[in-house]
């Protein structure tokens, strides 16, 4: 009776030491990345530097695809949320700063081979050099599709724009 107690355990405990020894034999061969991690609170809203930021070894197996890896992808973005010392920072974590705000009034640019048009608009929502927004003709109330191409300015891109019109 004793040796079948000592063989169900001996068997039950066999397969747990054999994974446990793999996962760590496995941890120890997983290739280590270096990231870019802020070097102090970064709070939301706030344009980093370069003196913000610097690299951190992390396990490969652990690091998500939108991991920074490299300095220029995060200096001169504005914080989308509050930065924590040596935490990874995701792009998603970062944006062009705000040039164009909610409400103010735009210069949109509209361009066509031999045409170049400027109208103002209103901003319905915020961005930064890039970003597309949406803008509203004050004239038509029509709603237009734009890239932010600096502090209020737009270059118009959606149904409204001579370029994506349906030509005869």
């Amino acid at each position: 009776m004793i040796r079948k107690i000592i063989f169900t355990l001996a068997l039950s405990l066999v397969p747990s030491v054999l994974l446990l020894a793999a996962g760590t034999a496995f941890a120890a061969d997983a290739p280590s990345v270096r990231v870019v991690v802020p070097a102090r609170d970064i709070m939301r809203g706030e344009v980093i530097g370069d003196s913000d930021l610097t690299f951190a070894q992390v396990s490969g197996t652990a690091l998500p695809s939108t991991t920074v890896t490299k300095f220029e992808a995060l200096i001169g973005m504005q914080t989308r949320r509050l930065l924590r010392t040596g935490e990874n920072v995701r792009l998603d974590d970062v944006r062009h700063p705000v040039v164009v705000t909610k409400g103010q009034t735009v210069t949109m640019n509209f361009s066509a081979p031999g045409v170049d048009l400027n109208a103002t608009g209103r901003a319905m929502s915020e961005g930064g050099v890039g970003d597309t927004v949406t803008v509203q003709n004050p004239a038509s109330f029509r709603m237009i599709t734009a890239i932010v191409i600096g502090p209020g300015a737009v270059r118009a891109t959606g149904p409204a724009s001579p370029i994506t019109t349906a030509r005869r």
